[in-house]
């Protein structure tokens, strides 16, 4: 393998791996509480960004909210009351798979209810315009023998005056 080869793979591999935006001065020395830090910041969605979790994101907020996270799990807190801690305090937007419950039902089968209206509403229009179509109410007017004569002399290269 050449050199080129050698480099190109080598910058392949490292953007396919996820950007942690976690920085040096957040994390816990103590591994099994870094790990559990890490396990609950991907399941906390970043404010700013919305669709991250704090553990991907850059934001200022998502600094603040894994450093609280870090600093609840260092007082003691279990995953649970972490997790509850912050859903009092911003709300179950918070997490990035919010409960069922009927504060979520839209943000659970919204997206299904208005893909199904669409449906329906496409269904709808093609029908109607199927029946239009053949009852004739849709067809154009016809010709009058005058409007035939008029387009059969401007077809055939003669007067074009209106």
């Amino acid at each position: 393998m050449n050199f080129r080869a050698a480099l190109v793979l080598l910058l392949l591999t490292l953007f396919s791996l996820p950007a942690l935006a976690v920085l040096p001065d957040e994390i816990l020395k103590d591994p099994a509480l870094e790990g559990r830090a890490r396990e609950l910041s991907r399941d906390i969605r970043c404010l700013v960004c919305q669709n991250q979790s704090i553990d991907d994101s850059n934001a200022d907020l998502a600094r603040d909210l894994r450093i609280l996270v870090r600093e609840r799990l260092v007082a003691g807190d279990s995953d649970t009351q972490v997790m509850d801690y912050l859903v009092s305090r911003y709300g179950d937007f918070v997490l990035l798979r919010p409960p069922v419950k009927g504060k979520t039902y839209f943000l659970w089968f919204g997206p299904a209810i208005v893909l199904i209206i669409a449906v329906a509403g496409l269904t709808l229009w093609f029908r109607r315009r199927r029946t239009a179509m053949a009852d004739g109410s849709d067809a154009p007017e016809r010709l009058s023998p005058e409007e035939r004569d008029r387009l059969a002399t401007l077809l055939d290269g003669g007067d074009s005056r209106p």
